[in-house]
Parts: C-alpha cells; structure tokens; sequence
C-alpha cells in the first residue's frame, strides 16, 4: 500500500483488527522487518508498518532525517488513515529515538510505547565521527559497503554462526534502502537529542524489549530505560541481538501479546 504525507509517497503494510500498533523500523531497514510480527499479532491488533522516507519501498528524499522529521512523517501518516484513536507505537533501534521524538510532539496520540534495541542518550563524540565516516563510505563505495559492514553486528552472534538464511533475510531488507536514506539517517542520528530528559516525563504504559545478545546497544542502556522510565515493564528477549523481533519472534510477540492485552 501507498499514501500521501508530507510531500512524499509513503509505502506501509495495514493488517489486522483493533487496538492501533505502529511499527518503527530502525536503520538501514525498513517495513519488512516486522513480517513475523504482521503474521504473528494481526488477531489483536490493527498492524500499521510504514518505511520511513528513503527505505524500502517510500519515496527518497533528499537532505537531513531527524528524529522530529520522522516524527512529523507519521503524525501525518495516522492524519492521512484517519486514526484518531491513540496507538501503540513500537520503535527499534533508531525508530526508538523516533519515539521519543513523538513523544514529545504528539503525546495525546499515545496509548503506549514499545522501545526495542534502543537508547535515550545521543550519540558520543566518537559516535558522531563514525557517522561522518559511514556517510562517507557511502557516498564512495555505496549502500553495499554500509549493509556488510554493519550486518555481523546487527545480529547475535548465534544467529550469525548457526543461521544463515536469517543472515540472508536481513541483507535482503537492508539492500532496500537508498543512499539518499543512508546520508539522511547518518545526518539525523548524528544530530538527534539527548532523550534523557524525556524519560521521567513518559506518563504512557511503556514495554522495553532488548536483545540479550545486542552488540549495537548493550543491555545496559534497557536497564537505564527502565531506571528512567516510572513504571515500565523490561523483558529481556534471549537468543537474539540488535534485531530482537526477527531472531526471536516468538518470544517477542509473546511480550507485546501480554502488553497489549494488559492494556
């Protein structure tokens, strides 16, 4: 499916009855992350999964990607579906930076938040150099040299080791995002705010579901989550690294399952 927002055309999957859950994918992905979860959660949820502008199959935008941006892009894509009613949104990785970002823009759209594989804290000087470096790479060698650089470290070292046909499923999503995704998304993370802050003022119920084996975002920054979070619930996902939703669904699914159903 594709719609309209904010100058661009967005591509989404829609599936599903019920309570509104907004799946946010991370960098450099895109929609098709979240397939186990369209097939796994559809009988208690309406599943709404766009691409972000320059992933998968929206439209390539280019300049700058901030987290606000992105934030704007899906106000205006609940805006242009006709939900009114508030949703569940669920970000990973760099999709969870984007939900602090809507957070702080739209909270009366909110009826929880699922963060998964993600931080508060911005990007560390170093941090910040590597995304120069990165966009460079990217500019010079291309989208290629980004994904293989960065999938051995997406996934458990497990998932590396003893699956390769999962290896091969998260080259194929990654492969779907453009150069003018790749620089935007360098140029937003680079730049994103320290989310710290936001953290005691998150008055939603809030899900955090790392992966036991992340090598991207240690399990130590969901524990800070949970420090700073009042009343959030921490299920570590095991077996699983940076993409906990694809290497273990079913334990995944499990948890949002229970959270929804609490709500």
């Amino acid at each position: 499916m594709h719609i309209r927002v904010q100058g661009y055309t967005m591509a989404y999957t829609d599936t599903g009855q019920g309570l509104p859950l907004l799946f946010i994918h991370g960098y450099p992905l895109n929609r098709r992350l979240w397939e186990p979860q369209a097939e796994g959660l559809a009988d208690i949820a309406r599943i709404l999964a766009p691409d972000l502008r320059g992933h998968g199959d929206s439209q390539a935008v280019p300049g700058s990607y901030s987290m606000d941006l992105f934030a704007g892009d899906l106000s205006a894509f609940l805006d242009a579906l006709g939900i009114t009613q508030p949703v569940v949104l669920c970000g990973l990785s760099m999709g969870g930076y984007v939900a602090f970002a809507f957070y702080r823009k739209y909270a009366v759209r909110l009826a929880g938040l699922i963060l998964t594989a993600t931080r508060a804290a911005p990007d560390s000087p170093e941090a910040r150099a590597g995304r120069d470096l990165a966009a460079a790479q990217a500019r010079e060698n291309g989208v290629a040299a980004i994904i293989e650089g960065m999938l051995p470290r997406l996934l458990s070292p497990k998932t590396v080791e003893h699956r390769p046909e999962l290896v091969a499923q998260a080259r194929a999503i990654m492969v779907h995002t453009s150069l003018e995704g790749i620089l935007g998304d360098l140029a937003g993370l680079k730049e994103r705010p320290d989310s710290t802050q936001t953290l005691p003022e998150i008055k939603v119920p809030t899900l955090i579901l790392p992966g036991e084996d992340d090598e991207i975002i240690p399990i130590q920054e969901a524990w800070a989550l949970q420090a700073g979070i009042p009343g959030s619930r921490l299920v570590v996902i095991p077996n699983a690294g940076h993409l906990p939703n694809l290497e273990n669904p079913q334990a995944f699914n499990q948890a949002v399952r229970q959270f929804i159903e609490d709500l």
